[in-house]
């Protein structure tokens, strides 16, 4: 870490990689308990298809998922590091529940909310 600049590189990028668009609510999914694709896009509106099978690649290269076929099924399952996010996508979820309005979209609506429960 630079520590006269406030910059860890690795810390960079793991919050690049939870943080990518997707991929925090599709962990969350499988740490839930889904494990096939169509079980995993039924839980995250909005999700397409292309979109999930990318994301799970990505995750899959990444360390944080595996991915296992059969003659007729393919499943998704968490790694060891994958498993390890588990306090992490709690404690965002738990924050997000705390400073983000139910059925928000926008980040300027949440810190609109958060801003008046403040006062």
């Amino acid at each position: 870490m630079d520590e006269t600049q406030g910059y860890c590189p690795v810390f960079h990028r793991a919050v690049e990689l939870i943080g990518r668009r997707w991929n925090g609510p599709i962990i969350r999914a499988l740490l839930d308990g889904a494990d096939r694709f169509g079980e995993i896009r039924s839980r995250i509106p909005g999700l397409t298809d292309r979109l999930l099978a990318q994301r799970l690649r990505e995750l899959e290269r990444e360390g944080v998922v595996e991915r296992a076929s059969s003659a007729t099924t393919v499943h998704y399952t968490l790694t060891t590091k994958g498993h390890s996010l588990a306090p992490v996508i709690e404690s965002i979820a738990q924050w997000a529940a705390a400073w983000e309005p139910p059925g928000s979209t926008s980040s300027a609506q949440g810190r609109s909310a958060a801003d008046s429960r403040r006062r």
